[in-house]
């Protein structure tokens, strides 16, 4: 296994995004499942297991950089739809949608599908996905100008000394920055493992249509879609229809356990591919490894990972986040509008997916990916 800094640290900008990002999303979405203190942080064990065993594995056979994630999309459509139901009835939705997922991976059916989207259009979805991180980046610039400031310097520095240690040295100014003026909350952190707590499965059809179907239907069409769309963007060639496999076996065997989806990253998971994390692409796949490792532990010491995670500013966490995508953003821009055929298609994709809209529970990704499809295909017949 190659071993570098840069793997290292995309590994964890990648975990601390993902983290502080969503996890008070999964906190809420036990809670109106009505699990308790020690349920909900199975919920947490469960998914930092998963998360950490998929990205290690898949990312060491297949030798290509894969990221898995929990459903944050799924997360918050949980929090408005557990409240009726009991969380047996909870837990058997999620076993069920899982399943689902498994099934679409065992048939081929999603491959199938992806194959009829142009290279084009799944990257103008994902700059469109990923283009806010980008935008949040000089939004947050009025309230902290010097965070900012010497973020960018040290990113332009570093670009032109030690291009391969972008990330490391814009990661470490910040934490630097942010030690010095007091804002790392960390005082709180203390060692507490997290323990798995079986959870039975109930069942019952409104949970089916009220759970299980709305969460595969966002798990699929608003996660594994676009984390598909990440790996062909970066010319990286795996079998979709077995990564979604494995990503709903392992959602069916931690269901009990509150794992209540996994799918492939997009968002993390271009923190992991880019030139910045290494020059060749074949040794990129060391980043999610070490990624792997990071959610491993934040599976074993749930709540105090949770709390050093939640002890980083925001700020400093929207501003990573950003610089680490940025070279994403412009290669996926670059891919999608170069062929003139495609070019109307593509910016319609990318229009549509960055302006975030939802309609009919379907989010911004799906309705840029189908509408961009359609009028890729008239243009085709015109032509």
């Amino acid at each position: 296994m190659p071993l570098a800094l840069p793997h290292l640290v995309a590994g964890f900008i990648a975990v601390l995004v993902g983290y502080t990002s969503s996890v008070v999303l999964i906190i809420q979405a036990a809670s109106a499942a009505g699990a308790d203190a020690a349920q909900t942080a199975s919920w947490l064990w469960a998914l930092g297991i998963g998360m950490g065993l998929s990205c290690i594995a898949l990312s060491f056979y297949y030798r290509t950089p894969i990221l898995t994630a929990w459903s944050t999309p799924g997360a918050a459509l949980l929090i408005t739809s557990l409240g009726q139901f009991t969380l047996a009835e909870a837990i058997g939705a999620f076993l069920i949608s899982s399943l689902l997922i498994t099934l679409c991976g065992i048939t081929g059916w999603f491959e199938r599908v992806m194959r009829q989207i142009p290279a084009s259009l799944a990257t103008a979805m994902l700059a469109g996905i990923l283009l806010r991180f980008g935008l949040d980046l000089f939004k947050i610039t009025p309230q902290e100008p010097l965070l900012i400031g010497v973020l960018l310097l040290g990113f332009i520095a570093a670009r032109h000394l030690w291009p391969r240690y972008t990330m490391v040295v814009v990661l470490a100014a910040g934490i630097l920055l942010c030690g010095l003026r007091g804002q790392l909350q960390l005082s709180g952190l203390g060692w507490q493992l997290a323990s798995p707590v079986w959870m039975s499965p109930g069942f019952s059809l409104d949970a089916l249509f009220g759970i299980a179907l709305p969460l595969f239907i966002v798990t699929m069409t608003s996660q594994n879609m676009p984390g598909i769309a990440i790996l062909r963007a970066h010319d990286y060639s795996v079998s979709s229809s077995s990564l979604i496999g494995w990503t709903g076996i392992l959602g069916a065997v931690l269901a009990p356990f509150g794992g209540f989806a996994f799918n492939l990253a997009a968002i993390t998971a271009a923190i992991c591919m880019g030139k910045e994390v290494d020059q060749d692409p074949s040794r990129r796949w060391a980043a999610p490894v070490w990624a792997g490792g990071f959610y491993l532990l934040s599976g074993i010491f749930g709540a105090t990972v949770v709390t050093l995670f939640n002890g980083f500013p925001p700020t400093l966490v929207t501003a990573i986040a950003g610089f680490a995508l940025l070279g994403t953003i412009g290669n996926s821009l670059h891919a999608a509008l170069q062929q003139d055929e495609e070019r109307e298609a593509a910016l319609l994709t990318f229009l549509i997916t960055a302006s975030g809209i939802s309609l009919l529970g379907v989010g911004a990704a799906c309705w840029g990916l189908l509408i961009g499809v359609t009028l890729h295909q008239v243009n085709r017949l015109r032509a």
